[in-house]
């Protein structure tokens, strides 16, 4: 038998400028997606703001709700996510974001990518992404689910349609405890 593991994809919604006009046009419940590998959320990776007080500066980040945006937007609305998968596969999970990490100042956001997504045109660069796009594709290189499953053009809502997903929590980000 297979030893299995749990990643947990956090969606977001931080009541920020950017993200309540995001929402008036999205008319999303939720704008913002992450993934983390340990239940207490204490690390998130995803593709957002750099600097708490500066959102048009964007690239991959370390999130967590003891620093930076999610500290700053301490009353954040979240629907937290579980996916079991293989120890092997949680595995290369964790090298990829730490390789991202390592040389993270190389990554970029996907400005055009998420601006042209609302027109429905894909448009993708070499280590540029949006944060759904990067969670999607973490999620499809690393065999966790299948890319017909989300769509190319993915929204945070998109990763309720994953057939193995759990939500184990609805609420405030500060009143998460796992």
């Amino acid at each position: 038998m297979k030893k299995e593991k749990k990643i947990y994809i956090v969606l977001s919604q931080t009541g920020s400028f950017p993200s309540r006009l995001l929402k008036t046009f999205t008319r999303a419940e939720f704008n913002h997606v992450s993934i983390s590998l340990s239940p207490d959320l204490q690390l998130m990776y995803s593709f957002g703001r750099r600097y708490a007080y500066y959102p048009f500066w964007g690239g991959f980040v370390a999130e967590s709700p003891n620093f930076g945006t999610f500290k700053r937007f301490y009353k954040t609305k979240v629907q937290v996510l579980e996916l079991t998968v293989e120890s092997e596969k949680y595995e290369e999970i964790r090298f990829r974001l730490a390789k991202m990490f390592e040389i993270k100042k190389r990554y970029h956001y996907n400005y055009l990518g998420v601006g042209l997504a609302a027109f429905h045109i894909v448009y993708r660069q070499n280590r540029c992404y949006y944060c759904s796009e990067f969670v999607r594709d973490i999620l499809v290189e690393c065999q966790i689910t299948d890319a017909n499953l989300l769509p190319a053009i993915v929204h945070p809502v998109d990763f309720l349609s994953i057939p193995a997903v759990k939500t184990v929590y609805s609420g405030t980000l500060c009143n998460y405890s796992c």
